[in-house]
């Protein structure tokens, strides 16, 4: 450890960060009953995918860093079983998992970095960085074959042939693995959405092409491509109908906005094409109301637009401010909802005879997920259970069997089956060790409290077990994103905020209140809530949820006012700064990880310059730089220096200016390591490292009675 003293840089490798601050952690701390290392050991169950055939279902368990694919087939009673042979927190993921059409093998993406075309080395291998590859490994477990360089690998539906992508390459191989993949196609765009006919005689895909994207259609039979009605706008989604004669699309028109970072409530009406697919002619045949919802927001699924067996279209649509489902007949006429209320629609899949939609909502239950089904034709929405419990991700498989992943306040995220008597049981139990804490973890309650300019705010608390009449410290906890949305419980759609739960978890076990605010830029409170007015480079209005929290926590008995905390990561890193540099008087220590700076020269490092001086100048007002000056508390800063998300550049001059205010700062940067750090002992460094810099600042023990 280099220790310059106050208002200068104290520097820790990531190596030795733990061991040096644990050196400093105050004696006395109240002892959590678990350790971090006990709360996030749990495996955590990602990209789930139903078989083609049958009742099994695949998916990924993340256990501390080490990413395996695992299959169960309940219809036969037997065990879940781990069907890939990698071990170790190597930093390689694993993704995008694709069955064969008889079942008996699964394609995968594995790599380093899965989120870009930008190769890493989070491994720290002297080889240098590692591409994203294609492999493919039989059901019944084996050596994984590797095809080659690529993502998104996609089976014939005849199963000979095993397609992937490349950057703008369409690749084929023999899906025995014999022989090398090929080029089909070399496009002039980066290549995604492979889409096959069902007769597997054609194959669309998505060509984007900078400021537009294309969608294509490609005959094996011709060896030709034909483009679908192409424009200079941006094409989406393609969807075959049952016969394979028409593609359906979604159609986004171009336009200017200020950047992917600012609110956007509308903007000019999307809309969905059909077109044949022999001749690319095609028309516009529904087109979404002006106001809410005309600009185009899609739920989580990697699908979405459907194509009905009774020749409807169904789409997710914010007509109503809330993102819901829609169908519309193909022939063209008024779409009708098919879920409707003050809740959003999460995850949908269509099962195999296009006739029932299975999807996730947080209907009745605002901060958790559940199952429901509705017929498209006939009938209302109905829930699959009545679980207390979080569902989300919902699969069918090809015979009905609905699987899902489910959470609660202290189990860990699963994967599940619903049962003949409607119950959900766990596929995979003896993967769950004995010795993770449920028992030990408390029940976060929702809560709604008042910003500063009077707008609801929506957050979870987590209380102590500990009794004691002292007030305690407590933690404001504020997520990235910022679309996404902090559950009473685990959290079903990234391993990160999963373990920001059980991170949040661990800090109340030591006698912490947390409170983690889904502020507004969250998702699941409605279109206005998401988009909220002068959101980010456009006014920080997030401000207001800073100060209304502060406010509300300064305002419980159980909470010692002048020992408050906050912690962020990513874009939840930005709220950090901004808490600390607008109220730092209320705030005693800070925590960023990737966090922005100066919303300008962020902007312009990832390739949206904001145009004109007015909107420049609101951008920086709206950053943690424009009030550096006000900044008083000490922080700590963790940063992967391999994160191309949130260039370097928002760390360095972050501590420059931290230096020249002889502000109290601490930094641990993790060589190699990307935005989404891949590797457990990553995350485990900026837990504990946090953990311990919380208490050196806060003390875990109650404050002394007055």
């Amino acid at each position: 450890m280099i220790d310059f003293g106050l208002g200068k840089l104290r520097l820790w490798s990531a190596a030795v960060a733990c061991a040096a601050l644990f050196m400093t952690q105050a004696a006395g701390s109240q002892q959590a009953a678990f350790t971090l290392n006990d709360v996030t050991q749990a495996p955590y169950p990602y990209g789930m995918v139903a078989a083609p055939t049958g009742s099994a279902v695949a998916w990924i368990f993340d256990a501390k860093g080490c990413r395996n694919i695992w299959v169960a087939d309940p219809s036969h009673g037997a065990k879940a079983r781990q069907i890939t042979p990698y071990t170790g927190d190597d930093g390689f993921n694993i993704r995008e998992l694709a069955w064969s059409p008889d079942s008996k093998s699964i394609a995968f993406t594995r790599g380093e970095n899965l989120w870009d075309d930008t190769p890493a080395n989070v491994n720290n291998s002297p080889q240098g960085p590692m591409p994203k590859e294609v492999w493919m490994v039989p059901t019944a477990g084996g050596v994984p074959h590797r095809f080659g360089e690529g993502n998104s690998p996609s089976f014939s539906p005849d199963g000979s042939r095993l397609l992937f992508l490349d950057k703008k390459t369409i690749l084929t191989a023999a899906a025995s693995g014999e022989g090398d993949a090929q080029p089909l196609l070399i496009d002039q765009g980066t290549v995604d959405s492979l889409t096959w006919a069902p007769d597997g005689k054609r194959l669309a895909f998505v060509s984007h092409r900078g400021n537009h994207s294309l969608i294509g259609v490609y005959d094996f039979v011709d060896q030709t491509i034909v483009w679908l009605s192409p424009s200079l706008d941006y094409d989406s989604s393609p969807a075959f109908s049952p016969d394979g004669a028409r593609i359906a699309f979604i159609h986004v028109l171009a336009e200017r906005t200020l950047s992917n970072y600012s609110s956007k409530r509308s903007g000019r009406p999307w809309s969905i094409w059909t077109a044949d697919v022999k001749t690319g002619q095609g028309r516009r045949f529904w087109i979404a109301d002006a106001g809410p919802g005309s600009a185009f927001n899609p739920t989580s699924s990697a699908t979405n637009l459907f194509w009905t067996n009774g020749d409807d279209l169904v789409f997710p649509w914010e007509k109503s401010g809330w993102l819901h489902l829609y169908a519309v007949p193909v022939q063209g006429g008024t779409a009708h909802a098919l879920t409707a209320g003050k809740f959003e629609v999460t995850y949908v899949v269509l099962s195999r005879d296009r006739k029932r939609l299975v999807y996730s909502s947080s209907q009745d239950d605002t901060d958790r997920f559940h199952i429901w089904t509705v017929d498209v034709e006939h009938g209302s929405a109905v829930r699959t259970d009545q679980s207390h419990a979080i569902e989300d991700v919902p699969q069918l498989g090809a015979d009905g069997t609905l699987f899902a992943l489910q959470s609660d306040g202290n189990q860990p995220l699963h994967p599940v089956v619903l049962s003949a008597g409607g119950q959900w049981r766990w596929l995979a139990p003896e993967a769950i060790p004995s010795s993770f804490p449920s028992s030990k973890l408390v029940m976060p309650q929702a809560v709604t409290l008042a910003a500063k300019d009077g707008q609801e705010t929506h957050a979870q608390l987590f209380l102590p077990r500990e009794t004691t009449s002292k007030p305690h410290p407590a933690i404001l906890f504020f997520h990235g994103g910022p679309q996404l949305q902090m559950l009473l419980g685990f959290n079903t759609d990234s391993r990160e905020h999963s373990w920001m739960y059980a991170m949040n978890q661990y800090l109340a076990a030591e006698g912490y209140i947390v409170l983690s605010v889904n502020y507004r830029g969250s998702t699941g409170y409605g279109l206005d809530y998401r988009e909220a007015d002068n959101l980010g480079p456009g006014g920080g209005s997030e401000l207001n949820d800073i100060l209304g929290a502060i406010a509300y926590l300064r305002g419980r008995q159980d909470v010692d006012s002048r020992r408050l905390g906050i912690l962020g990561d990513s874009y939840g890193g930005f709220i950090a700064e901004l808490g600390l540099a607008r109220a730092s008087d209320a705030l005693a220590v800070g925590v960023d990880y990737g966090g922005i700076y100066n919303w300008s020269t962020f902007l312009s490092s990832v390739g949206e310059p904001i145009d004109g001086d007015d909107s420049n100048r609101r951008a920086v007002e709206s950053s943690a730089v424009a009030t550096i000056d006000q900044w008083r508390s000490p922080v700590l800063l963790v940063k992967a220096d391999g994160d191309l998300d949130v260039p370097s550049q928002q760390t360095t001059a972050l501590i420059e200016d931290l230096r020249s205010h002889n502000i109290d700062h601490d930094l641990i940067v993790i060589p190699n390591e990307i935005h989404v750090m891949t590797r457990y002992s990553s995350w485990m460094t900026l837990f504990n490292a946090t953990d311990v810099y919380l208490d050196r600042h806060l003390g875990k023990r109650s404050a002394p009675t007055p």
